[in-house]
């Protein structure tokens, strides 16, 4: 069965168009259904519709509230028969309501490799702590922030020289493989959330490594 999926997002959306552009694909088992964004003046929003794709902005700043501006995006999702959300670029902390109204329905993509960094500014923070591997990581939504179970992570090498933007361009890369795949392996029956942790159906080869320095 294609699961109908709603993107989030508060800005560009690049990893929205790896989710639409992976979606395209005659074997993809999700249809992207809605792009909602927070802020009217998101740029993603524009690109959705190129994409013949329903854009949505619900305008957190109409609300007096945050659950009143959740209250309205949850109907909105339930309206359109939403079965899963990915959040991609959306700045928004979600309240424990929001989160348990959707649990075991919402991803999201963090760019570190959880549960190292959590938060913002993860490039200057693994910078600042020397670390010589970084990355980035698809994980369950639960109500605490970036804690929730890991589905998928990659790993990208912290090279001499290195600066935030460097970076986080490296990661942004590794990003839109992950994210689509991670999504590919919800939707298949591949991994599924059971008992606060995700069980995989298929096993995987254990050999290779990503070493760094090389």
């Amino acid at each position: 069965m294609t699961r109908r999926i709603a993107i989030l997002i508060s800005g560009r959306g690049s990893n929205m168009v790896s989710l639409i552009e992976a979606a395209h694909a005659a074997d993809f088992p999700a249809e992207i259904a809605l792009v909602l964004s927070n802020r009217p003046d998101a740029g993603g929003l524009d690109r959705a519709r190129q994409a013949d794709i329903e854009a949505l902005a619900i305008d957190h700043k109409a609300y007096s509230s945050r659950e009143s501006f959740e209250q309205a995006l949850d109907a909105s999702l339930r309206e359109r028969n939403i079965d899963f959300i990915c959040l991609a670029g959306f700045m928004r902390v979600l309240t424990p309501w929001f989160v348990e109204r959707w649990a075991g329905r919402m991803l999201n993509i963090h760019p570190s490799l959880l549960p190292l960094f959590r938060g913002t500014h993860t490039h200057q923070r693994a910078l600042e702590e020397g670390v010589l591997v970084h990355g980035c990581t698809v994980h369950f939504v639960v109500p605490e922030l970036d804690a929730g179970p890991i589905v998928a992570q990659a790993v990208v090498p912290v090279v001499p020289g290195d600066t935030e933007d460097t970076l986080a361009a490296r990661v942004l890369m590794q990003e839109h493989a992950l994210y689509p795949q991670a999504l590919r392996l919800i939707c298949e029956g591949r991994a599924r959330l059971e008992g606060g942790k995700v069980v995989f159906t298929n096993a995987w080869s254990a050999e290779g490594s990503l070493r760094s320095p090389k």
